[in-house]
């Protein structure tokens, strides 16, 4: 198995707030990357909808207890 299987593996292991605290730092250190013009258009215009107030922003913590709550009452 190769190396970026074995993250895999062991990230999925993770709790799915832990897995969300991974992917956010993995992101993180994306900073800087091109991401192209259809994905930079996008981010731009969500930054906008949540400036304008067309948006209103929910906390990660509590998308996070929404999630695990869901998936509980499977």
């Amino acid at each position: 198995m190769s190396e970026p299987s074995q993250v895999l593996q062991a990230a999925l292991e993770l709790t799915l707030r832990e897995r969300a605290e991974l992917v956010e730092a993995i992101a993180a250190s994306l900073d800087g990357f091109n991401l192209g013009d259809e994905w930079e258009d996008e981010i731009q215009k969500r930054v906008r909808d949540v400036d304008s107030g067309q948006v209103v922003a929910v906390p990660g913590e509590e998308v996070l207890s929404r999630i695990e709550q869901r998936l509980r009452d499977r």
